[in-house]
């Protein structure tokens, strides 16, 4: 860092600044091919890296990243929430519905009372011609008025419920709000950085802009197969493959099982998925974020798990590194802000970052938080 800050004193030639940050910025991009949403950059011997564009632009697209997974979280959130509103609106409606009806009926009962009963009973015992059906008219009116008291009993309940969920509904449309302008203020933060992050790239010389570009948008070369000397396909023939037990598998340790169905056939929709760009906050079927990517391979598999990279981090068991299989989730970071799927043969499928396609990367690119099995 001192180095640095040297090139750029007063009286230092610009050729000099410019070599200096050029040559920095040419290591940093090429990192950035196996770096997938940037790591926090740090020397071997434990400094902080020099700020160089390249190792700013891979902080920022880190930051944009966890942004990105802030944004999907509010988003799931503000989804829910909005049904849960409208379930709640569609009671209130058919309650206030309910309630009218009962009010209409209440009013016809009281008003039949009305014009039979509305004079004083011992006078209308007196003027009666026959005392016999007149008592009778009195018990069918004491029995109306009882069945008039249980409806208002009724009715008294039923707008003490409509209350309680009207102000559910306006409890929850409260956090609706809430969760709208969270999604909005977690996608300013992830334009702003990959804003930056675009100007920065856009700033490098022609040709290492062009040598970055190019890593970036690589497709992930061959399969982890190949690189064992083995067929294309090999890893994704379906349950019963073990990458582990194959050449140039085994990442530390024997795998306890062959590989479930559902993780073969995620694992085979993330290989589709190869080439594909990169999208924050996509989820397929032609773009993608690191969570997206693992959400959509998994519901092809007929299995649906959470859609950000913290909850996928518990969607399952927990496994180690050496008993990985394809199919398994890789997640990234103490803040488990990336995800990834294991593919066997130490390596990962992921959506790295903006500006780069769904490819292979080694399962050691970032920091590991945890593993699990679906």
């Amino acid at each position: 860092m001192a180095s640095c800050r040297r090139v750029a004193k007063p009286g230092s030639g610009r050729a000099a600044v410019w070599t200096a940050a050029s040559a920095a910025a040419v290591a940093s991009a090429a990192a950035l091919s196996a770096v997938a949403a940037g790591a926090e950059p740090d020397d071997p011997a434990g400094r902080p890296a020099a700020r160089s564009a390249g190792d700013r632009i891979a902080t920022l697209y880190a930051q944009a990243e966890r942004a990105t997974e802030r944004y999907n979280t509010a988003q799931t959130r503000t989804q829910a929430l909005r049904r849960e509103v409208d379930r709640i609106q569609d009671r209130v409606a058919r309650g206030q519905g309910r309630v009218n009806r009962m009010r209409v009926a209440l009013g016809a009962l009281a008003g039949g009372q009305y014009r039979t009963g509305g004079i004083d009973p011992g006078l209308a015992l007196l003027l009666s011609g026959d005392p016999a059906q007149y008592l009778d008219r009195a018990a069918t009116l004491e029995r109306i008025t009882s069945r008039q008291a249980a409806q208002l009993r009724v009715v008294q309940s039923a707008q003490r419920t409509l209350r309680q969920e009207r102000a559910e509904a306006a409890a929850k449309l409260v956090k609706l709000e809430h969760s709208r302008r969270a999604v909005a203020r977690h996608k300013r933060a992830v334009q702003h950085r990959l804003a930056t992050a675009r100007r920065l790239v856009n700033a490098l010389p022609p040709g290492e802009r062009e040598r970055y570009a190019h890593r970036a948008s690589r497709a992930g070369g061959r399969e982890p197969g190949a690189l064992a000397g083995l067929p294309p396909g090999t890893l994704s023939s379906g349950p019963g493959t073990d990458p582990g037990e194959l050449p140039g598998g085994r990442i530390g340790g024997r795998h306890a099982a062959p590989f479930s169905g559902r993780a073969a056939a995620a694992f085979g929709a993330a290989r589709a998925a190869l080439g594909l760009p990169y999208a924050w906050g996509h989820a397929g079927p032609t773009a993608f974020d690191c969570s997206g990517l693992t959400q959509w391979a998994y519901a092809h598999a007929g299995v649906a798990i959470p859609r950000t990279s913290q909850a996928q981090a518990h969607a399952g068991q927990p496994v180690p590194l050496s008993q990985a299989r394809p199919g398994d989730l890789v997640v990234y970071r103490s803040d488990a802000s990336h995800v990834a799927m294991y593919a066997g043969n130490g390596q990962v499928i992921h959506a790295p970052y903006p500006g780069a396609r769904v490819r292979y990367d080694p399962v050691d690119m970032l920091p590991i938080s945890s593993i699990t099995r679906v």
